[in-house]
This record gives C-alpha cells, structure tokens and sequence, in this order.
C-alpha cells in the first residue's frame, strides 16, 4: 500500500505559478508511475500531467501543455507538478495519483492522495 500526500496548493493571479508536490511513503514509490488530475467545481475530474516510473516518459492533457511541467525525485519519494501561466480555469482540487505498470492518462490509478485545492483568481 502506497500512500499519497499532496501540498502546495493555494490562491494566485492569473499568470503567476505554483508548484505542487506528491510526498509518497509506503511502497517503493520509484517503480510507480505517477499522475496528476485534477478536479473543477460540478465538473468531472481530469486528467492533467503523468510520468512514467524512471521520469523518461511524460503526458499532458492538451489544456496544459506548454504551461505545467511534472517530474520525480525517486531519492525522495517525490513528484511535483509545476504550473505556470495559471488560468482562472485551472482552479481545480489537484489530486497526485500513482499505479504499477505502464503510464495512463484515464483515472485507473490505484493510489490516490486527498488532494490540494488551486485557486486562479482573475
């Protein structure tokens, strides 16, 4: 069992940035692929950034591309989403994901942390 803990979410006017961090204990999270989604107000969640286990292999949603970059420091259990350029229509609950296997850009992560709330104010 792997568990997830997010950090780094807050209020920032549009165009500015913020990085956000995955902090993972439990199994060994450097043979995790890992995701980040994120989630609107009435809205379904989403798919925004993921990296594959060795950090060689990265996807974004094309709403994001361009503007947010993730990546992994295995030696700490990490992975960081940084976000620049933000949109009012990034406000979202950010929710860092992880699973074995191959990298996936759907929801079917087996762990997921409790997510950080990201406001974009205009």
């Amino acid at each position: 069992q792997a568990q997830l803990v997010e950090s780094g979410g807050g209020l920032v006017q549009a165009g500015g940035s913020l990085r956000l961090s995955c902090a993972a204990s439990g199994r060994t999270f450097s043979n995790y692929v890992a995701g980040w989604f994120r989630q609107a107000p009435g809205k379904e969640r989403e798919f925004a950034a993921a990296i594959s286990w060795s950090g060689s292999i990265t996807y974004y949603a094309d709403s994001v591309k361009g503007r947010f970059t993730i990546s992994r420091d295995n030696a700490k259990n990490m992975v960081y989403l940084q976000m620049n350029s933000l949109k009012p229509e990034d406000t979202a609950v950010y929710y860092c994901a992880g699973k074995y296997g191959i990298v996936r850009t759907d929801g079917l992560y087996d762990y997921w942390g409790q997510g950080t709330q990201v406001t974009v104010s205009s």
